[in-house]
């Protein structure tokens, strides 16, 4: 059975496993391996998936790709932790899909580059919208807005399983929010995401409501209330 097998035999839909399916998938050419274990390059995002979560060689597979010090996230339903491993953070958040969403191509916004990666993590720094790494923009569609040359707002694209592409990073700086900033950015990524054929979805805290109730005035819908859970090694998981 290959990878995509395994999972279709686990999962019921593409989004289910965003991130599995992403890394045997259209960001396989990113993705570090080990047997039933993948990964994104540490500096680029640290999200990390397993075939199969009740399958202790694929627990296994995952604690060599990532060592002792590594973790571990599983974006989904509550589990328990697999042996070898523990919990230790449980975040609450919830799916949103945009099947219908509209998308509106923005011209005054800015493409975002690796060479803009300084100022992007300095603004998530500052804003704490999600993990963002140094090589993350090489996710690519990011866009910015620029007042006075500072860069105050960003959004852009994450993780992408088949026909589907995660809208992150979304976050506006304080002195710049209630202008409808956040609200161009996801309109002007998702129109990139359903140019390339592709639809639009993202992640958000469950207790984000502000959030959630901006997307869902632009058109996203909540799909699932899945939990973000991060586990670190306590051992080394054998079969």
């Amino acid at each position: 059975m290959n990878s995509r097998e395994q999972f279709r035999a686990t999962g019921t839909h593409v989004l289910d496993q965003a991130c599995w399916n992403a890394l045997v998938g259209p960001h396989a050419n990113l993705a570090e391996v080990n047997g039933l274990a993948r990964r994104y390059p540490v500096d680029i995002s640290p999200f990390n998936a397993v075939a199969d979560i009740a399958n202790p060689q694929a627990w296994a597979d995952l604690y060599s790709l990532v060592g002792a010090k590594g973790t571990a996230i599983v974006v989904g339903e509550s589990i328990s932790a697999p042996v070898g491993w523990k919990i230790v953070e449980v975040f609450p958040g919830v799916q949103m899909t945009g099947e219908d969403v509209e998308g509106r191509p923005d011209p005054d916004l800015v493409s975002l580059t690796i060479r803009d990666a300084p100022e992007m993590l300095a603004l998530t720094a500052r804003n704490e919208p999600g993990p963002f790494l140094p090589r993350t923009v090489e996710l690519g569609g990011y866009l910015g807005i620029r007042i006075e040359g500072e860069l105050v707002a960003m959004a852009g694209r994450r993780i992408n399983p088949p026909g589907w592409v995660e809208i992150s990073a979304v976050c506006t700086d304080l002195e710049h929010r209630g202008k409808g900033y956040a609200a161009r950015l996801v309109l002007a990524v998702a129109a990139g995401i359903i140019e390339s054929g592709q639809k639009p979805f993202l992640h958000t805290s469950a207790e984000n409501h502000n959030a959630i109730r901006l997307y869902e005035k632009l058109g996203f819908k909540i799909r699932t209330n899945p939990n973000f859970t991060i586990l670190r090694p306590t051992s080394r998981a054998v079969n």
